[in-house]
């Protein structure tokens, strides 16, 4: 069963695309990701363009987890279309520290009660929008090239031994601008800022935020040292963060 407001067909702007078992669910998350500053910035740069078309869906498949993609560009490179799918359950589970050092961080522990569900969902909703800003500012062409040649380099890597040192795999990474693994955590590190800098905008308890910043601080440094840069500059957006220890 679909949503109960059937879609309007638009040119542009965000496209709810929302099964009606989920849509209570989904307008609560909604909700939390827009209470904040960073969350209505994101959401307002694709509402309100009309060259651009983003559809949003919840889907029960990965349900504590969401994807991005289904890009489209057109012939001069600008990505004109994206697709959104949010898991039926994002309010719950919690991804791998090693490429996800912010929503991790969220696990229950110590007096963190006043991070419950929502702000989890909405913390996921973060780092897709995250993945959607960085890939609209890419380049399609090598957007699209490390795409193809991830699936040739990690079929020649199982054939091979796992041998990474393969001239033709050294000849992928260098036309990709990377190896497979190094392009998606650099992928996912830019969703992760997204969700961080929502998430500075929600705690407004400073020894919340500390607590929090202090977490995602210790595993930056354990599994994401390359990119510590990338989320200093989300963590020094708060007065507070010099006595947590981001410096």
């Amino acid at each position: 069963m679909r949503a109960a407001q059937p879609l309007v067909e638009t040119k542009g702007g965000i496209r709810e695309d929302i099964p009606e078992k989920y849509t209570v669910r989904y307008q609560e998350w909604k909700k939390e990701f827009l209470s904040t500053e960073a969350g209505r910035k994101q959401w307002a740069t694709y509402e309100h363009d009309s060259r651009f078309t983003l559809t949003i869906t919840v889907s029960r498949d990965n349900s504590q987890g969401a994807t991005t993609g289904k890009y489209t560009w057109d012939d001069s490179g600008r990505l004109t279309a994206a697709n959104i799918t949010l898991g039926s359950r994002i309010d719950e589970g919690y991804p791998n520290p090693i490429y996800f050092p912010v929503m991790s961080s969220l696990t229950p522990k110590g007096s963190f009660d006043v991070i419950d569900g929502n702000i989890l969902a909405a913390t996921k909703i973060a780092h897709e929008f995250g993945h959607l800003t960085h890939t609209a500012a890419a380049d399609s062409t090598l957007f699209g090239l490390q795409n193809s040649l991830m699936l040739d380099y990690n079929k020649l890597f199982l054939s091979n031994g796992r041998n990474v040192r393969d001239s033709r795999l050294v000849d992928l990474a260098q036309r990709m601008g990377g190896t497979p693994v190094e392009i998606w955590e650099d992928r996912e590190y830019w969703g992760e800022t997204s969700a961080m800098r929502y998430l500075h905008d929600r705690l407004t308890d400073e020894s919340v935020r500390c607590m929090l910043f202090s977490r995602i601080k210790q595993r930056v440094d354990l599994y994401a040292k390359n990119y510590h840069e990338r989320f200093l500059q989300v963590a020094q957006t708060s007065a507070s963060t010099s006595r947590c220890g981001w410096q």
